[in-house]
């Protein structure tokens, strides 16, 4: 399975292509919206989240809300695009006034450089956040993929701008519900709280705030990815897609840095074996892999997001055209996306995983599929 998306921040509509997606799997749209809802929300969301209203528009590979295994095309229309059909027109002489001067911690000026462009909107119109709300869409399809054979995907924020939760990590369906009541994705009321005056605070002082999220995907079949080659390896995949999310840093699995401090009698989680159960682990220290593959525990990883560098006071920065010290461009922009980052997040956890369990159990059709993972189930029952 893969997939590319198209469109600019303010352009008429995001696209995206999935090929790969075996026939016979049920798709709504309804159920996609759902997930771009989702991320348009959170404390700290700036004026851009009230004009859009996302809605995905299926317009090819599904028929009567079943996919055909032929290519799958969803487009998001821009709201926003009637207030930018001039500045942004495919067609036509040049419109708006050009954008020279470069945002610290954007693509803006090395953007600029590499594609030879005078004017920084050529650059920042696909490198904003706002493209992945195509890959949100392309996550739900996978999602649901996932769910035929009875895994979900699920994330929550831990920490904006240092504040940190202290509720220990429930079970999935439990953090879906404690989730679904905060703001900010928060499974923690006291933490919340103290979030959102962190984010108060930041916006008074036209500042902004990142945070950490985590994400947590169960139950995971033993064997998902692979040990052979380097880019085979599941965590590598992972960590790639939720570090090519905009303003993602870091990312970790399981005890991650805390790996540092542990001897490695503590680091490692031991094997049992239980009659009707099979193999088990007491703890899950490696957040659900082994060797570069699934292990069967649940995958633990968390991401760091920095501080969205477009800011209300903006930082210093250089006219492309006089050389001469400026402020960086002011664009619409949120205070915190944290919580809208952990919904991307989920849906690139969900691409990667759909793609590993294609690629191990893959068919043209989701019956196939479905045979050939309950055929590994049987046979690793056994051994």
């Amino acid at each position: 399975m893969r997939y590319l998306t198209a469109g600019e921040s303010h352009g008429k509509c995001l696209t995206a292509i999935i090929e790969g997606v075996p026939a016979g799997l049920p798709i709504s749209a309804d159920e996609i919206n759902l997930e771009l809802e989702r991320r348009q929300q959170g404390y700290g969301r700036g004026g851009r989240m009230k004009i859009e209203q996302d809605k995905a528009e299926i317009v090819s590979g599904v028929r009567f809300g079943v996919t055909l295994g032929s290519p799958i095309t969803l487009i998001i229309t821009n709201r926003d695009w009637e207030n930018w059909q001039e500045t942004m027109a495919a067609n036509g002489p040049p419109a708006g006034h050009p954008v020279t001067a470069p945002r610290p911690g954007h693509a803006d000026l090395t953007g600029v450089l590499k594609y030879d462009r005078d004017d920084v909107r050529d650059i920042l119109e696909r490198a904003s956040a706002r493209e992945t709300a195509a890959r949100v869409a392309v996550g739900s399809v996978a999602r649901r993929l996932l769910a035929s054979v009875g895994i979900a995907v699920a994330s929550h924020v831990v920490n904006i701008g240092g504040v940190g939760i202290s509720t220990p990590r429930p079970a999935l369906p439990e953090l879906v519900a404690a989730r679904s009541f905060s703001e900010l994705a928060c499974i923690d009321r006291d933490a919340e709280v103290a979030m959102k005056a962190a984010i108060d605070q930041a916006r008074a002082a036209g500042d902004t705030l990142g945070g950490i999220f985590e994400i947590v995907a169960e139950p995971l079949l033993p064997g998902l990815g692979s040990h052979v080659h380097w880019d085979r390896r599941l965590d590598t995949r992972l960590a790639a897609a939720v570090m090519s999310i905009p303003a993602i840093k870091g990312v970790e699995f399981g005890a991650g840095v805390a790996y540092a401090g542990l001897h490695g009698s503590q680091a490692h989680d031991e094997i049992f074996y239980l009659p009707g159960e099979g193999y088990t682990r007491s703890s899950n220290r490696a957040g659900g892999l082994e060797g570069g593959m699934s292990n069967g525990e649940p995958l633990i990883m968390r991401a760091v997001m920095k501080p969205i560098p477009t800011l209300m006071q903006p930082l210093r920065s250089v006219d492309l055209v006089t050389r001469e010290p400026w402020l960086a461009n002011t664009e619409r922009s949120d205070v915190c996306a944290v919580p809208a980052a952990s919904v991307v997040g989920e849906a690139m956890t969900a691409i990667v995983l759909a793609q590993a369990l294609l690629e191990k159990f893959g068919g043209d059709c989701l019956d196939d599929v479905l045979a050939a993972v309950d055929h590994y189930r049987r046979r690793i029952a056994g051994k």
